[in-house]
């Protein structure tokens, strides 16, 4: 039975071409909003047409700058204030996710910090992709969709029909995601082992595995400077591998990660639009998740279940 509620989706500026998108895939249209500026940067929102008794999603990821955020923030409180029956926050890429523990004495938990302000603002659900640490989903007290890129990225990697494919993971922590495709593909697995002085540079990097003479595709959540991953894609090359490939979910790509891509050993990038490209490049294949997401937020609308969209 279809639920009481009528439906209603919306999208943060952040994230409007994508959940234009999802919204044509779902079978409607973005709902009327606005976001009024002042002239010191302050910016308030509002919905320009009724959601009483609405379930509203509203869609927006999280990338910088923290007006993102916030925006979205001030969204679920107006749906609140407006009283919207329930809201759905999709946030495709959630940002803050890297800090999702004490790594070090005296540094916030910003994941948990942005759980708490979600909740707060008085969201009734979560819907994301690919979070950088899984046990973030522990840090909220309401449901939680946690999607995963793989059932749009696997079957792509598949129809390049690569002659003597191996996945790779950059780093030990991107290994269990890696395990995942290699398991599910049946396919080996390599692993870059690397230390760091400091964040965001690589000190050193060692290759577990055999790569030579095999088409490798490094497999990770998100890359941002590009940093390890050209780093490990130009270190594989060199250890003989026939070919270089790699394939992330959100595509932060700050600083020069554009400029060390293009100068790199990877022939392809194969990333999502959770994050929208700030430039085009050759070496870079966008999937959309378009139809993932509608297909999800038609299945939680309608309370079916969800875990067919899941390959592993």
């Amino acid at each position: 039975m279809p639920p009481k509620s009528p439906i209603k989706i919306f999208s943060g500026n952040a994230s409007i071409d994508l959940s234009t998108r999802i919204a044509a895939h779902f079978g409607t249209e973005l709902g009327k909003s606005s976001v009024y500026r002042y002239s010191d940067g302050e910016f308030q929102t509002c919905f320009e047409e009724s959601v009483r008794g609405c379930t509203v999603f509203i869609i927006q990821s999280t990338f910088p700058p923290t007006d993102n955020l916030f925006e979205l923030l001030l969204m679920i409180d107006a749906a609140k204030r407006a009283s919207a029956y329930k809201i759905v926050a999709v946030i495709p890429y959630f940002g803050f996710a890297r800090q999702d523990r004490k790594d070090k004495p005296r540094v916030s938990i910003g994941a948990k910090l942005v759980a708490d302000l979600l909740q707060s603002a008085g969201v009734s659900r979560v819907m994301t992709m690919d979070l950088h640490a899984d046990q973030i989903q522990g840090f909220f007290n309401i449901p939680v969709d946690h999607l995963y890129a793989s059932s749009i990225l696997i079957p792509y990697i598949q129809s390049l029909n690569l002659q003597n494919p191996i996945i790779a993971a950059p780093d030990m922590g991107a290994s269990k995601r890696a395990n995942a495709y290699a398991t599910y593909m049946k396919l080996e697995m390599a692993i870059c082992y690397k230390q760091r002085k400091k964040p965001n540079v690589v000190d050193q990097m060692r290759i577990i595995g055999d790569v030579k003479n095999k088409d490798v595709i490094i497999v990770d959540d998100m890359i941002d400077t590009a940093g390890t991953l050209t780093f490990a894609a130009n270190m594989i090359k060199d250890s003989g591998a026939k070919s270089v490939r790699a394939a992330a979910t959100h595509p932060v790509l700050s600083g020069h990660a554009y400029e060390s891509i293009e100068n790199s050993a990877l022939e392809e990038l194969i990333v999502t639009d959770t994050i929208p490209l700030k430039k085009e490049s050759k070496k870079i294949k966008v999937l959309s998740v378009d139809r993932l997401f509608a297909d999800v937020i038609h299945k939680v609308y309608y309370n079916e279940s969800i875990s067919t969209t899941f390959i592993f």
